[in-house]
């Protein structure tokens, strides 16, 4: 009988090693289940970083008693597993192999059971009143509530799968199929079998013949692993751990209902979620009590993802209850604690160690004097311009690469750094440190609200601020120095295409300040943390801005739940010339408006011409302008309809360009043109050239975007130009901070209250005082 079986689970694997199982993996390609002489050995190396989890091909996922049972107890959570299947048969329609191993048997079975057993005592009471014994469905027979629910429960698994396609198939499990040696072949050639045949296997102990399994070491059959002791099964941790180390499974999840591995219990004050753990960890964590409805507790399910580490299965303990769990986990998200064996450099410090820094530096800058936040900025000024060589040389390797890479012709231009650039930097720098003596502390207004009662409004830094930022390395000494004077800490994710240049630039900014010993309170994220991650920070992070393109910031702005963003997707901007424009003006504006940069977000985009100058020279000057300048005119509507042989057609009249592209439209009064603006713009930058005042003030008081200009061009919209020093970015924001932003955009209140021994109830009718509330000079 052994020898038979043997036999075809060897004809099994010889099939299946032409097909399903023999997938190519980040670790090359991967083996079909393998003799029992060679199980349990490890037979290829862990992922050592959450990004590589996309490549996981082979999947155990267990669900535990807690996500799969509702709150009270009371039969199955079936929405939460309703998701779960839903994921689960996405990885399996992606071409991964997964298996399931999956509680709920007992808690379904108890809710059916209870159902029946209510019934049958209210036939009872009918009957026989004085014979009826009150019912407590606690004291329901675990195994036969277990009988009664495994069809149940695989009822409910068939149907939800069918829903995706997807077929499954029961696979029991007791201790004498571990045990025994046959069974045991028969089990994995078994899985192997359903996983050839593209079926899903859900796993489950059969409780309804055996108490739960606990095997000891020493009752793992001899040879089994090489020798190696096995794990003692005795909940369904153990077991999924026990199973994925057999098929050799690329990543186990463990769900369950906490979020993952914490240094001591949750609910304990200093507990802190450990996203990832190593050996070296376990030393360090303290654990609570075991799962309310489950056997395994959080001791076991770590014991049970280091044995499977051990043997080159990569783990993730999560929170089941977690929307999208499973798929966010493969997507490389930090969701949960992830198991590695630390291969990684030990020397990479967290992004939530230097966001807990960041937010010491903060204090530490804010009890500075303000002269020393200044010598700060300036020491760092003058180290771009010392030490230019250090910066351009980083930044020609960007350049080559991204040259290599085939970046587009606009972010090159903003990679891109020279001495002209480093020099009107540190220029700006300079400005900034000259300005910062008078930011932090300010007192904004002084009330004395009764004798010997004065109010104080006084400026204080945000926070922690996160700048993520593409392609403009200029843009970390500028957000730095900002932040240096605002005494914000601060949080910098760069481009990978700038990853050299923001090395450099980071380590002047350190030495600068290194120089009043605060030298953590600004850090760069040059690890592989996802965006998506930091975004969920909010215990860490105050305040997000995002520097980059339209897509960069949109995709902030939607994805940031918790933490405020501070900056505009898109910058549509318009220059509307006037009937009663300046020909010469007109051009002037407009040329530098869309060709001095055109990448930039104050670049025009749109150009709204009055109709009656249609008849005169300014509109086919300003076309023959544009086109001298290499520019690309699109037609608006009306514009389209005027002209039998004109520019193509604009795709649409709200579209950031970028480039030397535009469009042009025609209007047929002021007013159009204001609701033309309020209709396709962006609240961004919008300008008007017009020689009459009375329409000027119209437009600059009824456009209602963050920079309105009256005959300047839009370019003008740049914390440098505005005497800022420099902007950490444009807000097109109603609240808090609007258009370029600097260090006062940086800045919050807080209110002091000094008094002798004031209470609230003094004040009261009949009390011993009364308010003043006088306004005092602001020193």
């Amino acid at each position: 009988m052994l020898r038979n079986s043997y036999n075809l689970c060897s004809a099994m694997r010889s099939r299946i090693s032409s097909n399903a199982w023999r997938v190519m993996s980040s670790h090359g390609p991967r083996q079909p289940l393998v003799s029992p002489e060679k199980r349990l050995e490890k037979s290829h190396p862990t992922f050592t970083d959450r990004s590589q989890l996309k490549y996981a091909r082979r999947l155990v996922v267990k669900l535990g008693s807690a996500v799969i049972t509702r709150e009270d107890n009371h039969g199955l959570a079936l929405g939460r597993l309703a998701s779960i299947v839903e994921q689960v048969a996405e990885c399996h329609l992606e071409g991964r192999e997964v298996m399931m191993v999956t509680s709920g048997a007992v808690a379904f079975g108890k809710q059916k059971l209870a159902q029946e057993l209510l019934m049958s005592l209210s036939m009872r009471e009918t009957l026989s009143p004085k014979d009826t014994k009150e019912f407590d469905g606690a004291t329901l027979e675990p195994r036969a509530a277990a009988a009664v629910g495994q069809s149940g429960l695989m009822s409910l698994y068939d149907a939800m799968f069918a829903q995706y396609g997807v077929k499954i198939a029961q696979v029991l499990v007791t201790k004498p199929d571990f045990y025994n040696e046959e069974t045991r072949n028969n089990l994995f050639c078994t899985l192997s079998e359903l996983i050839s045949l593209n079926i899903v296997p859900i796993i489950n102990t059969n409780d309804a013949v055996s108490p739960p399994m606990f095997i000891r070491d020493d009752e793992v059959p001899s040879g089994v692993g090489g020798g190696r002791k096995g794990i003692p099964i005795k909940d369904n941790d153990s077991l999924s751990a026990m199973l994925a180390a057999e098929v050799q499974a690329d990543l186990l999840i463990l769900m369950s209902d906490v979020d993952g591995i914490y240094n001591k219990p949750p609910w304990e004050d200093g507990a802190k979620l450990m996203h990832t753990y190593t050996s070296d960890d376990s030393r360090s964590i303290q654990f609570g009590q075991k799962s309310k409805v489950g056997t395994g507790g959080m001791d076991s399910k770590v014991k049970a993802a280091t044995w499977a580490l051990d043997r080159g299965v990569s783990v993730v303990i999560c929170n089941g209850m977690q929307e999208k769990a499973i798929k966010t986990i493969i997507g490389g998200r930090k969701v949960g604690t992830f198991f590695t064996e630390g291969t990684e450099n030990t020397n990479t410090v967290s992004v939530e160690v230097m966001a807990e820094n960041a937010r010491t530096g903060s204090r530490q800058m804010q009890a500075l004097s303000a002269a020393q936040r200044a010598s700060a900025v300036d020491t760092l000024a003058e180290l771009l311009v010392s030490r230019e060589k250090f910066i351009l040389d980083a930044n020609a390797k960007d350049l080559a690469e991204a040259q290599k890479n085939g970046l587009a012709k606009p972010l090159l231009s903003r990679l891109s750094l020279n001495s002209a650039k480093l020099k009107n930097l540190s220029t700006g720098l300079k400005q900034i440190a000259e300005d910062s003596h008078k930011n932090v502390g300010r007192v904004l207004r002084r009330t004395r609200l009764a004798d010997q009662l004065e109010l104080q409004q006084v400026t204080v830094p945000i926070g922690v601020l996160l700048v993520i930022f593409e392609s403009r390395p200029d843009s970390l000494p500028q957000v730095a120095a900002l932040a240096m004077a605002s005494a914000n800490g601060l949080l910098l994710k760069g481009g990978k295409e700038a990853a050299h240049s923001n090395k450099a630039l980071m380590e002047l900014v350190k030495e600068a300040l290194a120089s009043v010993g605060a030298e953590h309170a600004v850090s760069l994220v040059s690890t592989r943390e996802e965006i998506s991650d930091l975004l969920s920070m909010e215990n860490h992070i105050d305040l997000i801005i995002p520097r980059g393109s339209s897509e960069l910031v949109r995709n902030i702005q939607q994805q940031s739940l918790h933490i405020p963003v501070l900056g505009h997707a898109e910058g549509v901007c318009h220059v509307y010339i006037d009937k009663d424009a300046d020909l010469g003006k007109a051009l002037h504006i407009t040329r530098d408006a869309k060709c001095d940069y055109p990448a930039a977000c104050n670049a025009m985009e749109t150009l709204l011409i009055h109709e009656d100058l249609m008849s005169g020279d300014i509109f086919t000057d300003v076309c023959n302008m544009l086109k001298r300048e290499g520019v690309k005119i699109y037609a608006g509507p009306r514009l389209n309809q005027q002209l039998t042989f004109g520019p193509p057609a604009a795709k649409s009249l709200k579209h950031e360009y970028g480039a030397l592209e535009c469009c042009i439209e025609i209007v047929p009064s002021l007013e159009e043109a204001i609701n033309h603006i309020h209709t396709y713009g962006s609240s961004h930058t919008d300008v008007i050239v017009t020689e009459n005042d009375a329409t000027a003030k119209t437009f600059l008081s009824s456009v209602d975007s963050a920079c309105v200009f009256h005959n300047a061009s839009s370019r003008f919209a740049d914390g440098f130009r505005f005497g800022l020093g420099a902007e950490v970015g444009i807000s097109t924001a109603r609240i808090h901070a609007r258009g370029p932003v600097g260090v006062e955009g940086l800045l919050t209140t807080k209110w002091i209250l000094r008094g002798q021994d004031h209470a609230a109830a003094d004040f009261a009718d009949g009390g011993q005082r009364t308010w003043l509330h006088e306004s005092l000079p602001v020193d």
